[in-house]
């Protein structure tokens, strides 16, 4: 019988192949009382499992593709940091011991306890946070029950298998991607998920939301994903398959023609030059964003350097990884972000507690408030930009007062450089980036202390919606068109471009085609995003008039009807 599901595109292309289902890894195991005896052979059994997970992680770790997205390594990160919590790790051991049960059965319980201390929280960070738990805990009792991950089909070169699941974690996506799996469909996730942000950085087709597909499908179904429509079409009858596959392959015929514009200048129709850059993680990104025709890296992050590991990287160590990033562009911009730890990229061995995290110590605050850690990575920046064009950017500025904090900071670098005689850019460039609401409205102030501007429209999104985009039960309201979203976004390139500020976008706006047009018509002139993202968003530039779209992006800003506002951003992209 043929039907068709609806979900949510997050990451563009189409599929066809037949279906992998991967079982909903839930906690119903056996219960079963122990002999005394064998109480020790049980918790034995338990440390093995735990430890053979976090050889598992180290893996995962050690073997991550370079397109995987730079967030990857902070999910990983708080796993890790979850699996070696005592609530988890060593409460179970206590229960086998108590109980006398099975150590399945222990780590069934105190999931469960752990889930419902979750449930309560009033804030939706961490209650999305139980998500997070439930897929260390599943992990777990897979190699508590012999199953190391998921179970793999038979390797089949005759058909595409498209993978269909309740839901995966991004570790799940990273260890599926070796396969050859032509798509991804999970019941559960949202478009700013994590799993939606691996997705899309490994380029792979990809439906979520879809509820019921990994009950209603069966194994080795044909299958057609539309991650364009957000459409899995299960059986269909040899029109539709004929018709999908015509779409397949003049997409594929386009994405072979867009690769052959990784030298093009991306200029409009009406000859504006637009700068594209890239997002990075490390310097071993630089060979991709060239390949992919960036001009330049947005947006380096530097906290990458910080995480998965039990030391600090040292003022040499930063400096060799700054300098090969800028003597790797070939004397274009290499934008590099001070780190911006906190929230949940936690660093070992000044990990803190908070209410609510992605409102705490982060960023620049943590910056702030660790100076000597601020000063070695200041001192490394600096030196690095000896080497190439090195631009500082200053994460989740709020305050004038940090601000000024900040470049006391750069100034005490770069009286110690000149102390010893180490050379580097005296106009290295100091960037700030707009992600609060705060910053933004007070951008008359940055602006006159300033040399250029990026926004991060993730958190400039989150922030002025109230909303956890990582939390299920409002993510369907982060919505990039808000008109509060708009004002702010206009304001601040409007700011800047009056004051001659470069500014740019270097959240996922910046990569998504369907706000390319209407960002050019808000006056932005630069752009960053993952290195897939450039050649497309290049071609959209290339077909793309500035005074054509200058009248309907102004109606665009006027409106207030979340209707009125798709339907002339349609007509934009039209």
């Amino acid at each position: 019988m043929s039907f068709t599901m609806h979900g949510i595109a997050v990451s563009s292309g189409i599929a066809i192949g037949h279906a992998h289902l991967v079982s909903h890894s839930s906690l119903e195991v056996a219960h079963y009382v122990l002999p005394k005896q064998f109480i020790d052979e049980e918790i034995s059994r338990f440390d093995a499992a735990l430890q053979a997970t976090r050889n598992e992680f180290l893996s995962l770790r050690s073997n991550r593709p370079t397109r995987a997205a730079a967030e990857f390594d902070a999910f990983l990160e708080l796993h890790q940091m979850i699996l070696d919590d005592p609530l988890l790790s060593v409460a179970p051991r206590k229960t086998i011991a108590s109980e006398r049960c099975n150590a399945e059965w222990a780590l069934k319980v105190q999931t469960e306890m752990l889930v419902a201390q979750f449930d309560e929280f009033e804030d939706a960070y961490l209650r999305e946070r139980q998500t997070d738990v439930k897929q260390v805990a599943e992990r777990l009792l897979k190699q508590l029950l012999g199953q190391h991950g998921h179970q793999l089909p038979t390797a089949r070169h005759d058909v595409e298998m498209i993978l269909v699941a309740h839901d995966l974690s991004p570790a799940d996506l990273i260890q599926f991607k070796p396969h050859q799996y032509a798509a991804f469909v999970t019941d559960a996730g949202g478009a700013t998920s994590h799993t939606a942000i691996v997705a899309r950085s490994l380029d792979t087709p990809c439906v979520v939301g879809l509820r019921n597909a990994r009950v209603l499908v069966r194994e080795d179904d044909l299958l057609i994903l539309d991650g364009e429509q957000g459409v899995l079409i299960i059986n269909p009858d040899k029109a539709i398959l004929a018709e999908y596959k015509l779409r397949q392959s003049a997409w594929e015929l386009e994405r072979k023609k867009l690769k052959r514009l990784r030298t093009a200048r991306a200029n409009t129709l009406d000859g504006t030059l637009i700068e594209l850059h890239a997002n990075i993680e490390k310097p071993e990104d630089i060979a991709e964003a060239k390949e992919n025709g960036a001009t330049g890296i947005g947006l380096f992050r530097s906290e990458f350097l910080y995480l998965n590991r039990d030391d600090l990287p040292d003022e040499e160590e930063q400096f060799e990884a700054y300098r090969a990033a800028a003597a790797g562009m070939d004397c274009q911009p290499v934008t590099i972000r001070t780190f911006d730890l906190g929230a949940d990229k936690q660093l070992k061995g000044v990990e803190r507690v908070a209410n609510n995290p992605a409102l705490g110590l982060r960023a620049i605050r943590m910056c702030l408030a660790e100076p000597q850690l601020f000063r070695t990575q200041l001192r490394a920046l600096l030196r690095a930009s000896h080497y190439g064009k090195v631009k500082i950017l200053i994460p989740m500025l709020s305050s004038v007062s940090e601000l000024n904090q900040t470049l006391q900071f750069v100034a005490a670098a770069r009286q110690s450089l000149d102390a010893e005689n180490i050379p580097y850019d005296r106009e290295v460039k100091i960037g700030g980036m707009i992600e609060i609401p705060a910053a933004a409205l007070a951008l008359n102030v940055f602006v006159k202390k300033l040399d250029f501007l990026s926004i991060g429209t993730n958190d400039l999104i989150q922030y002025t919606l109230a909303i956890d985009r990582t939390d299920a039960d409002v993510a369907h309201l982060y919505d990039p068109l808000h008109p509060a979203v708009l004002y702010l976004l206009s304001y601040v390139i409007g700011t800047a471009n009056k004051s001659g500020l470069p500014v740019s976008v270097c959240g996922e706006m910046a990569g998504e085609l369907v706000y390319t047009r209407l960002l050019l018509g808000l006056g932005l002139r630069q752009f960053s995003m993952f290195s897939a993202q450039v050649p497309g968003v290049k071609q959209r530039v290339l077909t793309t008039s500035l005074p054509e779209i200058a009248a309907l992006t102004q109606k665009i800003l006027r409106a207030d009807d979340p209707m009125k506002i798709r339907e002339l951003l349609d007509r934009l992209n039209s």
